[in-house]
């Protein structure tokens, strides 16, 4: 497995992504493989910040563009394997139709469509996941673990259940209470931290064992979507916490 992060709490924290060689260049010095996205605005800025992670020894999981057609064919010609379900569709019939056609759209590129479920969308619960991955047949995962689980859902069932539908984890913890489902304001309720952190009844080792039983080699991102200190701090944390188990 490759060990990254997703980056969006650093953006938070910094009030955007001024310098990402500089962001690169410290993952990378605390044992990260890279991060998930590359941030791009045309196709030479997607070749040419992926020619400087390659130099600097670091990696990325998918590109995201200005529109979900450059999103999908800047991943494609840079070799990467998914781009993110990013649909409009407001119910969830409507939403499971568009992911089915962007996973088309993405199969005639040799890509795969991922879904990332999240508190507050269409997919939030164990449930509604389950149920997408039925009627979405085409579709992959990014597997958030701390958004499954402050739902009181369970990670390690959909890793056990779901192994070849897994394009990306997302490894994350949550602190606070659990929001109900629905909750149109359910970030004010915790707070993502650092791996180990929490306080939901979160395993993120027996997730890790889970994807290692099913045969899981890919991307694993840890997220810590609220910093409460400089994030460098908190993300070697979790990089220890993994690596304390092994990983």
């Amino acid at each position: 497995m490759k060990i990254g992060v997703a980056d969006y709490g650093m953006n938070v924290w910094d009030g955007g992504n001024f310098d990402p060689e500089t962001r690169w260049l410290a993952l990378h010095e605390f044992g990260y493989d890279g991060v998930e996205r590359i941030y791009a605005v045309s196709a030479d800025d997607a070749v040419a910040k992926a020619t400087r992670m390659r130099h600097y020894g670091v990696d990325f999981g998918t590109v995201l563009g200005p529109s979900p057609d450059t999103s999908i064919a800047w991943t494609a010609a840079l070799g990467k394997s998914y781009v993110w379900v990013g649909v409009s569709g407001k119910d969830f019939d409507t939403f499971c139709r568009q992911a089915e056609t962007q996973a088309a759209a993405c199969a005639r590129r040799g890509l795969r469509v991922a879904l990332h479920n999240h508190m507050g969308t269409q997919v939030e619960t164990q449930a509604q996941l389950e149920a997408f991955l039925e009627r979405c047949p085409s579709c992959g995962l990014v597997l958030d673990t701390a958004h499954l689980a402050a739902m009181d859902g369970d990670p390690v069932a959909i890793v056990r259940r779901y192994p070849d539908r897994l394009c990306a984890m997302h490894l994350k913890d949550w602190y606070g209470p659990k929001p109900s489902v629905g909750d149109p304001e359910w970030w004010t309720r915790g707070r993502f931290c650092e791996l180990g952190a929490g306080n939901i009844g979160l395993d993120n080792i027996a997730v890790m064992r889970a994807l290692v039983d099913v045969g899981y080699d890919d991307w694993v991102f840890i997220e810590q979507d609220t910093h409460l200190q400089d994030p460098l701090l908190d993300l070697a944390i979790s990089r220890d916490y993994l690596r304390d188990a092994g990983f």
